[in-house]
């Protein structure tokens, strides 16, 4: 699979972060929006319809994740972006977890 420089690849690269031209990682598995070291007062921020029935993460129609928007692998966003789950906060553009979720989607790999 290619990999891609995702600061200097392509005009899609210059306009925008990485995240906002992919969500490979928000459509990954059903089980991947998972809550771990949230405490009571973050997951009461996110809302209620979107946190699966077991509340132990985000509620997914298939593997997507609800709060994605957007088409993977063109442009997407996080609905609750500014109170997303941890998960969600420390997968990184280029890490293992990204890469492994870019290459299901069929998307380059970044570098």
């Amino acid at each position: 699979m290619e990999k891609i420089d995702s600061a200097t690849d392509g005009p899609a690269a210059e306009l925008s972060p990485p995240c906002q031209t992919c969500g490979a990682c928000c459509s990954y598995s059903s089980n991947w929006p998972r809550f771990t070291i949230e405490d009571d007062s973050a997951l009461d921020l996110i809302p209620a319809k979107l946190v699966n029935e077991r509340l132990s993460g985000m509620r997914c129609d298939g593997e997507r994740c609800s709060a994605l928007t957007g088409k993977i692998g063109v442009a997407t966003s996080c609905r609750i972006y500014a109170v997303r789950p941890e998960v969600c906060r420390t997968c990184m553009p280029g890490d293992v977890e990204c890469n492994m979720a870019r290459k299901r989607h069929g998307l380059p790999l970044l570098g």
